[in-house]
C-alpha cells in the first residue's frame, strides 16, 4: 500500500504529508539532488491553502507570513480606488504573503520528521507504466532505478512532459505573447508593507502594468509587463533595470535579490486521473498568476487526491471515488483557467473590442465608484465549490447561486467548504479531516459515521432537525433530514 508522489514542490510535498497523515507510505521523488531556494516564485497563500499547512503542522507560516490590508489600484498618473480587505471572521488571514522557498523549507522539515515518507532526491523521472500497479523509471547518479506503487500523483510541474506523455495527455491551450519582468527587491519603503499597488499604464511602464506585492523582511516583489522580445540582460547591463526600480521606489538604497522573465499560460490537460496516475498542480494546469490561482489550487488537487486515494487504500471507499477526483479537480481547473483569462483580457486586450471596454471602464472607475468592481485586477484565490460533483447530494432548500461576487463566499450547502469555525471539539475543519464526519442538531438523524452536535443557526445556518455530512477534506457532502437517507448521502459520497 504505496503511493509514489512524483515531484517535492509544494503541491507533491503537501500530497505526502496528507498521505502520510492518513497512513499511507509515500516515496516521494524528486529529480534534484538538492534543494535551490532561489526567488520568490509563488508568494501569495489563501486562507485555506494556510488552513491545509496548519493541519499538518506548518502553522508557523502563518505566523511568518505578510498579510496586505489595502489594494490601491492606479491608473496612469492618478490613484483610482484602494479596497481594503474585509474581517471574514476566520482564525486565519484570507492570505499570506511568503517565498514560495520558505514553504519548501518549512515542508521539508515536516516531511523529514515522518517516517512513512521515504524521499528519493536524484531521482530524474525517465518513463512510467502501469502495468497492474504504478512502476516509475528513474535516471540516478547512480545508474537506472525503479520504483513500484500502487498509485501515484504527478507534481511534477510545467516541464512533467514525461509523465505526461507516458499517459497520454499533454497541456493544450494558449500562450500569451507578452512577458512579465519579476524583481525581487529589498528596500525600506515606509508604509508600503500593508499596500498592494497595481498600476495600468503607468508614466514609467506606458501600455502595460505593474504590480508591486510587499514581504517580510523589507523584501517587495514587482512584475512588469514587458514586450516580447525583452532583453533582461541588455536592460541591466545598460542601467535601465536601475532606471526601472527607481522610476517606482525614488532614489533610496535597494538590493536585487532574484529577477527572472516569464511568459504566462492558460493550459490545461484533458483527463487528471489517468489509471492509477492522478495528475496534480502545474503537471495537470497552468494559469496566469493574477488572483494566485497556480499553487493555491495544486494545494486543493493534492487534498482531494489524498484523501480519496488514503480511502481507496484501506478498502473504505471503490474506484469511482478516484474518478470523481477528476470530475471536481478539472471543474476547478476549468474556471480558474476562465477567471485568469478573463483577467489577462482587461490587461492585455487582444483586439478592438477588448481595448475599448478596458478604456470605458478605467474612465468610468475615476469618477465613478460603481465601476471599481469592473476594473479586473485579479480575483484573488477562492475554494472551488463542488456543487455539481457526483459525491455531493444537492439540496433543493439550499440552491447554488453560482458564482458569488469577489471577495464573497457561498452560504454553507452541500458541495461548499465549511466555514472556518471552532466547535466545543476544537476547529471543525481539523475535526472533518480526521474522517467522514456528521455535524447533528436536536431531532437530526443519525448515521454510522462520527457525529458531533452543532447549535441550531450559527455560521452553517443549520436548522432544527438537520444532519451534515462533511467529507474529510471539509466539504460539506449532504443535508439531512431523512434518517433513511444518511447511508444512500455516505455511499454517494465514497463513489457509490
Amino acid at each position: 500500500m504505496t503511493v509514489a508522489v512524483l515531484g517535492s514542490g509544494p503541491v507533491g510535498q503537501t500530497a505526502a504529508l496528507l498521505l502520510a497523515r492518513r497512513g499511507v507510505p509515500v516515496v516521494l521523488v524528486d529529480e534534484h539532488a538538492r534543494r535551490e531556494p532561489v526567488g520568490s516564485k509563488a508568494i501569495c497563500h489563501q486562507r485555506d491553502t494556510l488552513d491545509v499547512w496548519a493541519w499538518l503542522g506548518a502553522g508557523c507560516l502563518t505566523e511568518e507570513g505578510l498579510t496586505w490590508t489595502a489594494a490601491r489600484t492606479f491608473h496612469r498618473d492618478r490613484e483610482l480606488f484602494a479596497h481594503r480587505l474585509p474581517d471574514a471572521g476566520s482564525a486565519l488571514p484570507p492570505f499570506v504573503n511568503l517565498s514560495q522557498a520558505r514553504v519548501e523549507e518549512v515542508l521539508d522539515e515536516l516531511i523529514a520528521r515522518q517516517p512513512l515518507i521515504d524521499v528519493r532526491r536524484g531521482h530524474r523521472v525517465t518513463g512510467l507504466s502501469q502495468p497492474g500497479c504504478v512502476v516509475v523509471e528513474c535516471a540516478t547518479a547512480d545508474g537506472p532505478r525503479r520504483i513500484e506503487a500502487d498509485y501515484a500523483i504527478a507534481c511534477t510541474g510545467a516541464r512533467g512532459d514525461v509523465v505526461r506523455r507516458a499517459v497520454g495527455e499533454h497541456l493544450a491551450g494558449v500562450s500569451f505573447a507578452d512577458l512579465f519582468l519579476i524583481c525581487d527587491i529589498r528596500a525600506d519603503l515606509p508604509g508600503w508593507a500593508a499596500e498592494r499597488r497595481f498600476f495600468f499604464d503607468p508614466p514609467w511602464n506606458p501600455g502595460r502594468q505593474v504590480l508591486i506585492h510587499p514581504c517580510p523582511g523589507s523584501r517587495f516583489r514587482i512584475d512588469w509587463q514587458v514586450p516580447d522580445g525583452y532583453d533582461l540582460a541588455a536592460e541591466e547591463g545598460g542601467g535601465a533595470l536601475d532606471r526601472r526600480i527607481r522610476a517606482i521606489i525614488g532614489d533610496r538604497p535597494y538590493e536585487v535579490g532574484w529577477r527572472s522573465v516569464y511568459r504566462f499560460h492558460t493550459r490545461l490537460v484533458r483527463r487528471m486521473r489517468v489509471g492509477r496516475v492522478l495528475l496534480a498542480g502545474d503537471c495537470a494546469h497552468l494559469v496566469a498568476p493574477f488572483g494566485a490561482r497556480g499553487l493555491n489550487s495544486g494545494v486543493a488537487d493534492a487534498e482531494n487526491a489524498a484523501w480519496k486515494l488514503a480511502s481507496v487504500l484501506r478498502g473504505e471507499a471503490g474506484d469511482g471515488l478516484l474518478d470523481s477526483y477528476h470530475a471536481e479537480r478539472h471543474a476547478a481547473a476549468v474556471e480558474n483557467a476562465e477567471v485568469t483569462s478573463a483577467t489577462m483580457d482587461f490587461l492585455v486586450p487582444q483586439d478592438d473590442k477588448q481595448r475599448r471596454h478596458r478604456a470605458d471602464v478605467l474612465a468610468r472607475a475615476a469618477r465613478d465608484p460603481a465601476a471599481h468592481a469592473e476594473v479586473d485586477s485579479g480575483r484573488l484565490a477562492e475554494p472551488f465549490w463542488y456543487t455539481g460533483s457526483p459525491l455531493t447530494t444537492p439540496d433543493p432548500a439550499r440552491p447554488f447561486a453560482g458564482r458569488p461576487p469577489r471577495g464573497a463566499l457561498p452560504p454553507p450547502a452541500p458541495g461548499i467548504l465549511l466555514p472556518d469555525v471552532t466547535v466545543a471539539g476544537g476547529r471543525l475543519r481539523d475535526l472533518a479531516r480526521q474522517g467522514f464526519l456528521l455535524l447533528t442538531t436536536p431531532g437530526a438523524p443519525a448515521a454510522g459515521v462520527r457525529s458531533v452536535e452543532i447549535p441550531v443557526g450559527g455560521a452553517l445556518g443549520a436548522r432544527p432537525g438537520e444532519a451534515w455530512l462533511v467529507r474529510p477534506d471539509a466539504y460539506v457532502a449532504a443535508v439531512l433530514r431523512d434518517p433513511a437517507a444518511a447511508g444512500r448521502a455516505l455511499r454517494r459520497a465514497t463513489g457509490g
